[in-house]
């Protein structure tokens, strides 16, 4: 028999994603059980080469069995930016920062230069400020910034947050959305400040990297963001990554946008007053109008807009998605219902960043269901006699990082299945839960009325996409459908299996039919909960058996089966969004602009 290798994580120790050697500290979860004081003070030692820990506070102590040394993880082999050249920055450039409240002290202590550099926007090198990406003293990244807001980072660097080592060994961070907003801090005397290395982008895979080791110490973050519709999506994202408990909101004064706006408007009393006056995010159960007025605000300059589409022109008129809401699909057995979620959550994660995890019983083994979503990532059928080993381990490299799967250890209990989820979302950011079926979640009704107990678990996955901003997609079968009562052997919401509020309780409803005699897929849109979301309405589709994606189906004209490559042969993220030419909202908008400019 295997020798079996504990790991540290069945002993609930969660260790930074970058250490692999040496000694760490850690939350102890002995420490966090016992009713601690302060649960989340790192007092848990833990040694990485010897596998075994100590907690100086409770005492806790123990070791790993068949421990041999952490196993590395595979990690890209990211590109290293040219030094920058050290000379003087010219008086043009140093007026201009001046005229930003940026003084030169200050582009000295953050090693800001300037020089010419290719831009790919304008087809030739410009003159460029450069703000580089330090990470524990080693250059990682730059940016170059033109005087008319053209910018890129280093081809095929590493993406970090701006002035990470800012923020080191610090009880509080600020957040902000750029450069300069970083250097405004900074200018106030506020360094422990980090900008987001890709603006208001709500994809937040950076993080991931970073969540422990650099944040999990924090005891209060302060997103100081821009006061604008990107800048909220990207607050929200961040609150609910590092937990509402520890966040406070920064506020500008009326005319700024911010940090920037406020330094060069009322200076740095008034910018450091700002983080002063950061109030809590609102967690009670009480709200009024001050609590989402900013929002409120948004939506009435810039209206409602539809949700996030997949892509399909037939489907997406119908039907637009957005976190915080309940999908319920159903639809007879064998009529591909699991694979069209399958088709719906890749296509949402290549347009816009969304990660997702799967409660899929029925698709075990795991390889199997990972081999059909690779298949729709790379067009191509899942063998090595159609998918060359550099496609392969680079469809790898992007399931891994984009798509987990839920499996409780012991019962498959909501509670169980919901828990990981909470973690899924703090620690990879989530976008979309699928549960899929419902009929493989353990049931507690106990004596309680079936129409009851259905109720109180849809209010309770509805609760959970609200509070942690997801998605959940939940597939639930129907009774068998009488033909003499259905003809077209069609089920409706109202025939699955148990209770109405399936219909009722859904944000989205779909029915997928699949029909045989005619060699296609219908897709029922038969709920849009709000009208600027959609409308009612069907969509057909034929089925690739290569690659298990759908495409629009009009009867009468010749479909043509999509076979590209979802993702770059190389993964970069230049070459993932010219990949996808017609899934041009990818997650990886990484040039955002941020602030006024002139030229320097």
């Amino acid at each position: 028999m295997e020798k079996r290798t504990e790991t540290f994580e069945e002993y609930g120790i969660r260790i930074p994603y970058r250490r692999r050697s040496g000694n760490v500290k850690c939350v102890c979860p002995n420490c966090k059980t016992s009713g601690r004081s302060h649960p989340e003070d790192r007092s848990l030692s833990v040694n990485l080469d010897q596998g075994v820990w100590h907690c100086h506070y409770c005492g806790w102590s123990g070791g790993l069995k068949g421990y041999e040394g952490r196993r590395p993880e595979k990690r890209r082999n990211y590109a290293k930016p040219k030094p920058l050249e050290k000379h003087g920055l010219s008086q043009k450039l140093i007026n201009y920062c001046s005229l930003r409240g940026i003084s030169l002290d200050t582009l000295k202590a953050m090693h800001i230069a300037e020089g010419r550099e290719f831009m790919p926007q304008a087809n030739k090198e410009m003159n460029t400020v450069q703000f580089p990406y330090f990470l524990e003293g080693e250059l990682i990244n730059v940016k170059y910034r033109t005087g008319d807001k053209k910018f890129k980072m280093c081809a095929g660097a590493e993406l970090i947050p701006y002035n990470i080592d800012g923020i080191k060994d610090k009880d509080t961070a600020v957040i902000v959305e750029g450069e300069w907003d970083a250097l405004s801090f900074i200018e106030a005397g506020i360094e422990n400040v980090i900008s987001v290395p890709n603006g208001a982008n709500a994809n937040l895979e950076w993080l991931d990297d970073f969540l422990e080791g650099w944040f999990d110490d924090k005891t209060t973050i302060y997103l100081a963001v821009d006061n604008d519709e990107k800048g909220l999506q990207l607050r929200e994202e961040l609150v609910r990554r590092f937990g509402a408990e520890r966040c406070m909101i920064v506020e500008w004064s009326q005319g700024c946008k911010d940090a920037n706006d406020q330094l060069k408007e009322f200076g740095a009393e008034s910018l450091r007053n700002c983080l002063t006056g950061a109030h809590e995010v609102k967690v009670g159960g009480i709200y009024n109008l001050p609590d989402y007025e900013s929002e409120l605000d948004v939506m009435w300059r810039e209206g409602l807009k539809r949700g996030k589409t997949i892509g399909h022109e037939n489907f997406d008129r119908l039907i637009s998605f957005e976190t915080k809401r309940l999908l319920i699909v159903t639809g007879v057995p064998s009529s591909g219902k699991s694979e069209f979620i399958d088709e719906m959550v890749v296509r949402l994660n290549i347009r816009y960043g969304w990660k997702a995890a799967f409660f899929s019983p029925e698709n075990l083994p795991m390889k199997y269901h990972a081999s059909k979503l690779i298949e729709k990532l790379t067009g191509k059928k899942f063998s090595e006699a159609t998918m060359g080993v550099k496609e392969y381990e680079n469809a790898k490299h992007y399931y891994a990082a984009n798509f987990c799967h839920i499996l409780p250890e012991e019962r498959y209990t909501l509670e169980a299945i919901l828990d990981k989820a909470k973690f899924l979302v703090r620690r990879k950011g989530i976008k979309v839960l699928v549960i899929d079926p419902y009929n493989r979640i353990e049931s507690d009704m106990g004596r309680e009325s079936e129409t009851n107990y259905i109720s109180k678990i849809l209010d309770q996955l509805t609760n959970f996409a609200q509070r942690n901003d997801v998605l959940v997609c939940l597939m639930a079968h129907p009774r068998k459908i009488n033909k003499s009562e259905n003809a077209d052997g069609i089920p409706t919401f109202y025939d699955i299996n148990g209770s109405a509020n399936f219909y009722n309780k859904a944000d989205f409803g779909l029915i997928v039919h699949r029909n045989r005699d005619e060699g296609y897929t219908l897709v029922r849109v038969a709920k849009v909960k709000f009208r600027h979301l959609g409308e009612n309405g069907d969509a057909l589709f034929k089925y690739n058996t290569e690659n298990g994606r759908y495409v629009p189906f009009i009867d009468g004209q010749p479909c043509v089966f999509d076979n590209r490559s979802f993702i770059a042969a190389e993964d970069t993220i230049e070459e993932r969004v010219e990949s996808a030419p017609s899934l041009p909202e990818s997650n990886y908008d990484f040039l955002s602009d941020v602030g006024d400019d002139v030229p320097f």
